[in-house]
């Protein structure tokens, strides 16, 4: 049987065992660098959904768009990290943010629907990732 020796460089090494001990550190920064990024294209589909092909003018007040955020990284039950973007409840009438968001993505009777959060997520895939990345190689060279 054949037997083969690989030596990683030391600095490598190095970098790799103070990566274990602060990984539960970095996780939370790269993904909410990532939301981030989501967060941004979802606003501007949405500012630019909302009053368009109206028959009346909009009488949007700009709380739908100023409640959007990316939530801190949270631990889950599996042990895996996630964030999510969504918005803040309630608004200040009572009414449900995520409810006039449905209404707005899928429609209602006489209200065609005006999809802002299926675009945005299959247009900020790409640039999340590589914001993500960006922010895990600047984190791992501060180590």
């Amino acid at each position: 049987m054949a037997k083969a020796d690989v030596k990683m460089p030391d600095d490598f090494l190095l970098k790799l065992s103070k990566l274990g001990d602060k990984t539960d550190e970095i996780i939370p920064k790269v993904l909410e660098s990532g939301g981030e990024v989501v967060v941004e294209t979802v606003k501007s589909n949405l500012q630019g959904t909302i009053g368009s092909g109206t028959k009346e003018k909009s009488r949007s007040t700009g709380e739908l768009v100023d409640s959007l955020g990316v939530s801190p990284a949270k631990l889950d039950r599996n042990g895996n990290f996630n964030v999510k973007v969504g918005f803040k409840e309630p608004r200040r009438n009572g009414e449900s943010n995520a409810k006039i968001a449905n209404i707005i993505e899928y429609g209602k009777s006489g209200q065609p629907p005006k999809p802002f959060l299926k675009p945005a997520r299959r247009t900020s895939r790409k640039a999340c990732i590589e914001a993500m990345k960006q922010r895990f190689d600047e984190e791992v060279g501060k180590i």
